[in-house]
C-alpha cells in the first residue's frame, strides 16, 4: 500500500483521463513480460470462496464495469486476486462519449465524478480484445448498454444486438439501465418500459441458450436514486423474468455533503465514499423485497473490509470496488477479503454464506 501511495500521487498530478491511460498502457505492458504477472498477484491471499449466479469464485471482491471499458486488461485484473471482473458497459456500435473533461477527482472525500457518456469502442472490437486476452483465471462479466443515439423505444434492440456479441464470450452479463449519463436511460428502470426489457431479455437468453447451448447469467445494475416503490417494483420485475442477480448500485446524481468539495457540481455521476450510505440503504431495501430470491451484488463506497461487511449484512452475497480501488490500489482486495476471513472465523463458521446467515439472524 505505500508504493501504491507513492505512485498514485505522480498519478493524481495528472488529469484523470490521462492517468488511466498511462495506467493501463503499464499494466499491459507488465503483464506482456514474461512472469510479469507474478507482479501483480497478491503474495497472501487467503481463500474465501462462494457461489453466486451458479458460478464459483475464489473470494466476494469483482471489480466493477467502467473501469476496463474496452477489455484492454483482463488478464492484469484478473491477476490481481479479484474474485470476479465486469467489462464494459460496451455498446452495439462505437461512440465517443461526452466532451472532457468528462473526469474529476474529489480528494478530500475519497470520490469520483464522471460524465463520461459510455464511451467504447464497440461490440466487435471489445470481442476481438476479449480474445487476444490470456487465459482468464476468474469469472469474467459484460456490461451492456445502449448507444446514445437510440431512442428508448428501440433499447431492446441494443440490448439483444450486445448480448448476441458477448454471449459465447461472457460468465455473465450485466444490463446496465441506471447510467446517468445517457439522456433518458434511467427511464428503462421504471414500470411498462422495465417489464419489457426484461421479458425481450430473458427471451433473448433463452434462444441464444438454445444456441450455444449454455445459460449464462443476466443481472440488472440499478441506481442508488431510487424510492421503495420502485425498488419494489424492480425486485417483482427481477423475479418474474428470472434474472440471476441485481447489481446495487450504480453512481448517483445526488451530492450528499459535498458542498466543500472543488468539483462537486460538475454533472455527472457520483462514486466513492459518499455514496457508501445510499448505495447500502438501496441493497437493505432491495433484499427486503427479493428476500433471497434474487442476490445482490453490492458497489458503492467500498474502501476496507468494514465497508465490505455492512454491505453483505445489508442483503449483498458479492461485491465490487472501483473508486476504493482508484484511491487505494491493488491491496484493497486482499485486504478485504482478509478482513472477511477473520469475520467468517470469529463467528465460528466454515463459509462466507453461514457467517452471514449466522450474523444477519
Amino acid at each position: 500500500m505505500p508504493r501504491y501511495r507513492v505512485l498514485r500521487s505522480l498519478l493524481f498530478r495528472l488529469d484523470p483521463e490521462t492517468s488511466h491511460h498511462i495506467t493501463f498502457r503499464a499494466l499491459r505492458a507488465l503483464y506482456a513480460v514474461p512472469g510479469g504477472a507474478r507482479w501483480l498477484r497478491p503474495k497472501r491471499m487467503p481463500h474465501l470462496p462462494l457461489r453466486i449466479m451458479g458460478l464459483a469464485l475464489d473470494n466476494p471482491v469483482g471489480l466493477a464495469a467502467g473501469l476496463d471499458k474496452n477489455a484492454e486488461c483482463v488478464g492484469p485484473f484478473a491477476a490481481m486476486g479479484f474474485g470476479f471482473i465486469e467489462l464494459g458497459t460496451v455498446t452495439p456500435r462505437a461512440q465517443p462519449g461526452n466532451p472532457r473533461p468528462r473526469l474529476f477527482r474529489l480528494l478530500a472525500s475519497h470520490a469520483l465524478i464522471n460524465r463520461m457518456g459510455f464511451n467504447n469502442a464497440g461490440v466487435e472490437t471489445f470481442i476481438r480484445n476479449l480474445q487476444r486476452g490470456r487465459t482468464r483465471p476468474c469469472p469474467v462479466g459484460i456490461n451492456i448498454g445502449k448507444n446514445k443515439d437510440t431512442p428508448n423505444e428501440r433499447a431492446l434492440d441494443d440490448y439483444r444486438l450486445a448480448m448476441r456479441a458477448a454471449y459465447p464470450y461472457a460468465d455473465y452479463i450485466a444490463v446496465n439501465i441506471s447510467s446517468p449519463n445517457t439522456p433518458g436511460l434511467r427511464e428503462l428502470q421504471q414500470g411498462a418500459q422495465l417489464d419489457a426489457l426484461l421479458a425481450g431479455l430473458q427471451i433473448e437468453r433463452t434462444a441464444l441458450a438454445r444456441q450455444h447451448r449454455r445459460q449464462i447469467p443476466i443481472a440488472l445494475k440499478i441506481a442508488p436514486d431510487l424510492d421503495d416503490a420502485q425498488l419494489a417494483e424492480i425486485a417483482q420485475l427481477v423475479t418474474r423474468h428470472h434474472f440471476d442477480a441485481v447489481i446495487a448500485t450504480n453512481t448517483t446524481v445526488l451530492r450528499p455533503g459535498l458542498e466543500h468539495e472543488h468539483h462537486a457540481n460538475e454533472t455527472g455521476g457520483l462514486s466513492g465514499r459518499p455514496l457508501k450510505t445510499l448505495s447500502t440503504a438501496v441493497i437493505r431495501k432491495l433484499y427486503g423485497h427479493l428476500q433471497g430470491q434474487v442476490p445482490i451484488i453490492g458497489v458503492g463506497g467500498i474502501e476496507n473490509a468494514d465497508d465490505a461487511w455492512e454491505k453483505l449484512l445489508a442483503g449483498a452475497e458479492a461485491l465490487q470496488v472501483y473508486t476504493g480501488f482508484i484511491y487505494e490500489g491493488p491491496e484493497i482486495i486482499r485486504q478485504i477479503t482478509e478482513g472477511l476471513a477473520r469475520r467468517v472465523t470469529d463467528l465460528g463458521c466454515a463459509t462466507l454464506a453461514d457467517a452471514l446467515i449466522k450474523a444477519r439472524s
